[in-house]
């Protein structure tokens, strides 16, 4: 799939929300929908679409893209200018009005959870990497 990689181009980085994940999720279903043939109309089921053309959901691509970038940088020297988002202090900006903003970091510990990881492992990349690896249906 040719779109898949220019929409979800450095989403490692992103801290994405619920609306954010569910709209590129729409968003690629309606192009699987396109390259498939087939139109809401015809009302076949996602996970049927996703399996004839071989393709995994967007969201957890999305995790496996987020985690791989985080066991890249827990794996860089303590001192090397990646790793100070382990140590950033937040504590002096302004914060508005509402609920605080969803962090990297919160979007990274939730996918930790969902998978049962640890972030020990991160230092065993091969073994972090088979255990994140989100592998298309084919």
């Amino acid at each position: 799939m040719v779109v898949r990689p220019a929409m979800l181009y450095s989403v490692e980085c992103w801290p994405l929300k619920e609306k954010h994940n569910t709209k590129l999720s729409v968003t690629e279903m309606r192009m699987l929908r396109w390259m498939s043939g087939f139109t809401l109309r015809d009302r076949i089921r996602n996970e049927h679409i996703r399996e004839k053309v071989g393709v995994a959901p967007v969201e957890d691509k999305i995790r496996e893209s987020r985690l791989r970038w985080f066991g890249h940088i827990k794996r860089r020297p303590s001192n090397d200018p990646v790793r100070r988002v382990d140590v950033l202090d937040w504590t002096y900006v302004k914060k508005g009005r509402g609920r605080p903003k969803k962090t990297w970091l919160e979007n990274i510990r939730n996918a930790i959870s969902l998978l049962d990881l640890n972030e020990n492992l991160t230092f065993n990349r091969t073994q972090w990497r088979k255990r994140i690896h989100v592998a298309d249906p084919t």
